[in-house]
């Protein structure tokens, strides 16, 4: 029985990857926060030595990008300190360890997307525990994937399209942020990405490690998210509210966002075939699944 750890198990991605398609003989181990702590390091450890599991998926951060800003132990325990803590356990073990990171990772200046080999410069707390979580896994055990990501939207948890149907529910004027450009990205696509590279490196010792970037293809802003979100919705026989662009001084933030946080999936596409789809197509099932539990 191949058994593989999943930390943050019930976050977007985590809900998505407990159900993925795995190999029949695979058991997902997804602890409670209750039964592992990530702010405990000696738990973390004890957890994953005793565990006799084939790999270690660490879905599990401080997501808060504002409240970071003045909870910063809880932060770099959880995204900085438990990843490499993770990463040395599993070495020990001589199992993998995919890890989830983030676009915050970048100060958003380049006018490019960004790559794997692009200079990191994070802007707050968040962005800063999120790298030195990277450097702790790529230091801790070389076979390991570190998975960027960006602008992640689902059916659950907290994200921007919820976050949009709440307020398009409740305004008739709705204002974005315009000036802000990412790549929105569907929790689901994520989870299939996860799932395909952990299956990869549980099979194939000598399958590519290191770092990567996963996105679904095409490009926006905050605002163009808002305008497809509504379309979509509005397809699906939904009043929707007007729109209005604003800049980001406009939405003051205590954490300062990156204003271009795209990035580059050629890595990942050469070493793995991985071909990412568009975000408006990744878009459709959510909206479409959201509107109709409205109408239940």
């Amino acid at each position: 029985m191949r058994r593989i750890l999943i930390t943050g198990g019930t976050g977007q991605v985590g809900t998505e990857l407990l159900r993925c398609s795995w190999p029949r003989d695979t058991a997902l181990i997804a602890p409670t926060r209750d039964e592992l702590d990530l702010r405990d390091c000696d738990r973390i450890e004890q957890y994953i030595t005793g565990g006799n599991f084939q790999a270690v998926v660490n879905l599990g951060a401080y997501t808060a990008v504002d409240r970071a800003e003045r909870e910063v132990l809880a932060a770099w325990k959880i995204n900085a300190l438990a990843p490499a803590v993770m990463a040395s356990a599993t070495k020990k073990c001589g199992i993998p360890i995919v890890h989830i990171s983030t676009d915050y990772v970048f100060d958003g200046l380049n006018d490019a997307p960004y790559g794997e080999d692009d200079p990191v410069a994070p802007l707050g707390v968040y962005g800063a525990s999120k790298e030195a979580g990277e450097q702790g896994v790529r230091t801790g055990n070389p076979r390991h994937i570190i998975l960027r990501t960006a602008w992640v939207f689902s059916t659950h948890g907290t994200n921007f399209v919820k976050t949009m149907l709440r307020l398009g529910a409740e305004r008739e004027l709705v204002r974005v942020v315009d000036d802000q450009t990412g790549c929105p990205t569907a929790a689901s696509d994520i989870a299939f990405a996860v799932a395909t590279l952990t299956n990869l490196l549980v099979e194939h010792p000598d399958a590519p490690t290191g770092t990567y970037c996963f996105v679904n293809s095409g490009e926006t802003t905050w605002y163009g998210f808002a305008q497809e979100i509504f379309r979509q919705r509005k397809d699906a026989g939904f009043s929707t509210p007007s729109l209005e662009p604003i800049p980001t001084s406009q939405y003051p933030t205590p954490a300062r966002r990156p204003a271009n946080s795209r990035l580059s999936t050629e890595k990942l596409r050469r070493d793995f075939s991985l071909e990412p789809r568009d975000w408006v197509d990744a878009l459709r099932p959510v909206i479409a699944s959201l509107s109709k539990k409205e109408c239940e």
